[in-house]
């Protein structure tokens, strides 16, 4: 049986993120992609996602989707049947990266939303290589669209996470850990973490790719997800 499949977006993202995904795992099972937008802490977005989702179901998470998945994980472990934690951190917000955040967010109030994005984030998004400006232009587009208020909570909520260790260690499940090879925002040793935390972990690092792989590199991304897929329908 296929499970249904629940994906979560990164930071000012939105399913077109998943685009490539969706539109291979969709022929099979049911893909349902939850926002991330309606809260200012990680644990009531993880609430919210699983008042909305099905019963079962395997879940993949990127950048602050899988934030977000490893609270649902620690709130539900039992609904959730498959992991996949993608370009992710399980720890809290450190220090000096929430000290950058707060001048972002009063920028942001401030109407300079599109020179944040631009300026401060986008750029340590992706590595160099054929279609970086196409996935960095879609970038914006996303960002534009959910606008101010959504960046304000989703900082807040980076800024204020736990530490999800724990979460991680208590989780039986089959998981995939996938990263980028030049991700510069989560490298690779913090997947290396996640993998050593958790108890039925696969480790897929993707050559060529930075902090979005499902759009740098849909087709390796495919087919990583495909595999867990399948494990995670087979428990």
């Amino acid at each position: 049986m296929s499970l249904p499949l629940v994906l979560l977006p990164g930071m000012m993202c939105d399913a077109r993120l998943f685009g490539p995904q969706i539109a291979e795992f969709s022929r099979d099972r049911a893909v349902q992609v939850a926002p991330i937008t309606g809260a200012d802490t990680v644990e009531a977005l993880a609430a919210e996602i699983l008042l909305h989702a099905p019963p079962r179901f395997a879940l993949a998470g990127l950048s602050m989707g899988g934030i977000v998945a490893m609270e649902v994980v620690r709130q539900a472990p039992e609904r959730v049947a498959g992991l996949a934690l993608l370009g992710t951190n399980p720890k809290a917000e450190a220090d000096k990266i929430r000290a950058l955040r707060r001048p972002q967010m009063e920028r942001v109030r401030q109407g300079e939303l599109v020179a944040v994005m631009r300026d401060e984030m986008k750029p340590n998004y992706l590595a160099p290589g054929a279609g970086r400006e196409d996935v960095l232009a879609l970038c914006m587009e996303m960002a534009e669209s959910l606008g101010p208020d959504v960046f304000l909570r989703q900082s807040q909520a980076l800024m204020d996470r736990p530490d999800q260790c724990d979460a991680l260690r208590a989780y039986g499940g089959p998981a995939l850990v996938l990263c980028g090879s030049d991700d510069a925002l989560c490298p690779v040793f913090r997947h290396e973490l996640m993998r050593d935390l958790l108890s039925r972990p696969r480790l897929v690092v993707i050559e060529g790719a930075g902090h979005l792989p499902t759009l740098e590199r849909s087709k390796e991304t495919i087919a990583a997800l495909r595999d867990w897929l399948k494990e995670t329908d087979d428990e």
